[in-house]
């Protein structure tokens, strides 16, 4: 029997945004749940503030799971900022006044397009911590996947979509000509020591606007066909 598994939603997402990518793993026949964040479940975490209360609602959502299931462990699904949080999660030195310590609950860790990396200054506040804390794949006995999608090469240009693009990537990596999934480049997303995936044509979100105004297909982590990809490494 698969062990049950967990999505953290990234920045600013709500846990509707991941309806898809659940239905296709519980399909596929990993007992799924989301993570129950609203868009305001991050306000308390703007301008670089701790995110101790994502962190308290994954650790709920992690037990609550591991009873219901009767299971000694899940597998964790992070997308974008969700990966960073989540290897808070498995670490125990203290956070914010707390040691989190979820490492020997998590059996495999996924990051989704995880800014892993960042030039930003609030963000840095937390991700620093993580990098310095626990660099890398750091926890021997978690099995690490990263992916990365590469669908949009930044560069800099008048265009707003473009632009934007490109400096994403310039704060994340420090490079805003290179390739990623139009909103983190492709070696921010990974870690040294970590299983690292590369998936074509795989954008960040589960909505894009320049797909959409270009009427093209849009595909992301949690599309169907994009899933089939990678969902082998929560066996």
């Amino acid at each position: 029997m698969p062990l049950p598994t967990v999505i953290l939603p990234g920045y600013l997402a709500a846990a509707r945004d991941y309806l898809g990518l659940e239905q296709s793993l519980n399909q596929a026949g990993f007992p799924t749940v989301t993570v129950p964040l609203t868009r305001q479940s991050w306000w308390v975490t703007l301008g670089g503030r701790p995110v101790t209360p994502i962190l308290n609602i994954l650790d709920q959502t992690i037990r609550q799971t591991l009873a219901q299931h009767q299971a000694t462990q899940i597998n964790l699904i992070g997308h974008s900022a969700g990966g960073w949080i989540s290897r808070i999660y498995l670490g125990k030195e203290m956070y914010c006044d707390r040691i989190w310590n979820g490492q020997p609950l998590v059996h495999t860790l996924i990051t989704l397009g995880t800014p892993h990396t960042s030039q930003e200054r609030w963000t840095r506040r937390n991700i620093d911590f993580v990098n310095t804390t626990y660099p890398g794949a750091f926890h021997p006995a978690v099995k690490y996947v990263c992916i990365a999608g590469k669908a949009i090469y930044g560069k800099p240009s008048l265009k707003l979509g473009e632009w934007f693009t490109y400096q994403s990537y310039q704060i994340t990596g420090g490079i805003g000509q290179c390739w990623g999934d139009g909103i983190t480049p492709i070696e921010a997303a990974h870690l040294e020591g970590a299983t690292n995936l590369v998936l074509d044509n795989v954008q960040h979100s589960p909505q894009s606007s320049v797909s959409i105004k270009q009427g093209k297909a849009h595909c992301w982590y949690g599309s169907p066909e994009i899933v089939s990809e990678w969902f082998q490494y929560l066996s």
